[in-house]
């Protein structure tokens, strides 16, 4: 296996973790959705959360992660599993599954560094020594999953800190899934922090928990083996996109900038109106303007902006927040750049341009209903394709993925709060666009990526940093 050393990361361990309990459902082979198959040659998904350095001894909190971990992944034992490749050329036959009958478990690093959390999150743009805290090779895709673990996790001691970072297989857990991992890891840990560290007895789940859904959802008489119109993976695997060189910032927005967004795009909208103009669809149309005009885009050339999208309430039944696996698509709104950015007198806009972009987000979500996914689903099926990294975008496109409603900050392992969120290099690229739960109440953070000309025009774009706040201070003390 490949793994970062970069910027005076050390390795010190690596060792396989397996689920503490296997259930029996695991011997089942768990097929892959229309959800899940287009990401095999996209990147894993890898974010990290950077806490104060706990008091204990170093190799008590490893053992008490190492454990916490074990037990989580019975819940989660999918994780554990291996991509499968079956095939056959008469008749002709190519699909992938996921096997969790053995359990040959996820991949646990322990590493140190020689810098701080503020060499990371202090500085404007995002380093590129905070690579070297996420396993993995840039490159790395998730039909690697085969013989590589689904779960990667990398915990590195650093100066004054600690930082644990995920990378986890897209092709098996979208952003929702990672999450809820990530939130029941922490919480297991933070349980069961006071006990002995070694002894494995201690940590169990409570029967309480509203169970993880591992079963895989399809359309009815679809699934649950999709064949693959192809013979070999090369023919739909692709690892030679290069990104441009790209700048990578955190942008802050406080509750109250992002009411004033809010409504200012809802300016003749009485309250709770069915199609009001949330917060989130107001926050990203000024990023849509913004970065248009900061690229200096033609004002006759089409943009676009795209946004994930979770389809979990929206299908009836509402599928489980606790479903594991991909459960997203993405949903996009174009026009030309003179009525993004206003200097158009057609576009029918009395306020803000951002204000008549939230209006063709709110549009395009509005219309995502059951009835378009389930034609997706069945379009998919017909005429199966696969995501190639950064093909489908281009410098007129923003690409929106992330949540501010996933829980980042309340991932307490029993030490003390987050410092800060921050991600990998997968699936970056010039447009692309991460959300991330702010640090007060009410916050969003975002992480834009732009070439450095747009970037530099985007820092001075009045309309863009009225609403840039600086975050608030992390002010955190280890608590144990």
């Amino acid at each position: 296996m490949s793994f970062s050393s970069l910027g005076g990361v050390h390795v010190i361990s690596t060792s396989t973790i397996k689920p503490q309990i296997l259930p029996q459902e695991s011997q089942d082979p768990c097929y892959l959705t229309p959800w899940d198959l287009p990401k095999l040659s996209t990147h894993y998904i890898q974010k990290g959360l950077f806490f104060t350095k706990p008091s204990s001894p170093s190799q008590n909190i490893i053992d008490h992660l190492k454990n916490s971990l074990s037990c989580t992944l019975t819940q989660f034992f999918p994780l554990a599993g291996r991509l499968v490749t079956k095939k056959q050329d008469d008749p002709q036959s190519y699909y992938v599954y996921l096997d969790c009958s053995d359990a040959k478990g996820v991949q646990f690093i322990h590493a140190v560094a020689e810098f701080t959390i503020a060499d990371i999150i202090s500085l404007i743009d995002t380093p590129p020594i905070l690579q070297s805290l996420f396993p993995l090779v840039p490159g790395t895709v998730n039909h690697d999953g085969h013989t590589l673990p689904l779960l990667i996790v990398q915990v590195t001691e650093l100066t004054e800190g600690i930082f644990i970072a995920c990378s986890v297989n897209h092709a098996v857990a979208d952003g929702t899934t990672y999450w809820n991992f990530f939130n029941k890891w922490s919480e297991i840990s933070r349980t069961h922090i006071k006990f002995e560290m070694n002894d494995n007895t201690h940590f169990t789940v409570s029967p309480s928990d509203p169970p993880i859904i591992t079963k895989r959802w399809f359309l009815e008489n679809q699934g649950p083996i999709i064949n693959l119109p192809f013979s070999h993976h090369d023919e739909f695997i692709d690892r030679s996109f290069t990104s441009p060189p790209l700048r990578e910032r955190m942008f802050h927005f406080s509750a109250e900038s992002l009411k004033q967004l809010k409504a200012q795009a809802n300016p003749n909208q009485p309250n709770n109106t069915q199609n009001e103009i949330s917060t989130f669809q107001a926050l990203i149309a000024l990023i849509w303007t913004s970065v248009t005009r900061a690229r200096k885009t033609p004002l006759d050339q089409k943009t676009t902006c795209k946004l994930a999208i979770n389809n979990r309430t929206r299908m009836c039944p509402t599928l489980s927040k606790n479903y594991l696996g991909n459960c997203v698509q993405i949903v996009s709104a174009s026009a030309i750049a003179a009525d993004i950015t206003g200097k158009s007198s057609d576009n029918g806009n009395n306020s803000s341009s951002a204000g008549w972009a939230a209006l063709l987000l709110n549009k395009a979500v509005m219309e995502h209903s059951e009835e378009r996914v389930r034609e997706w689903l069945k379009g998919w099926a017909k005429d199966p394709w696969v995501y190639k990294v950064g093909r489908s975008t281009d410098e007129h496109t923003l690409m929106v993925s992330g949540s501010h409603r996933f829980k980042m900050f309340g991932n307490d392992f029993g030490w003390g709060e987050v410092v800060a969120v921050r991600s990998g290099f997968g699936n970056k690229y010039d447009g692309k666009v991460m959300a991330y739960e702010g640090r007060e109440n009410g916050s969003i953070d975002l992480e834009i990526n732009l070439v450095g000309w747009a970037m530099s025009a985007l820092e001075t774009d009045k309309e863009f940093i009225r609403y840039v706040a600086s975050p608030a201070p992390p002010g955190v003390t280890p608590t144990l």
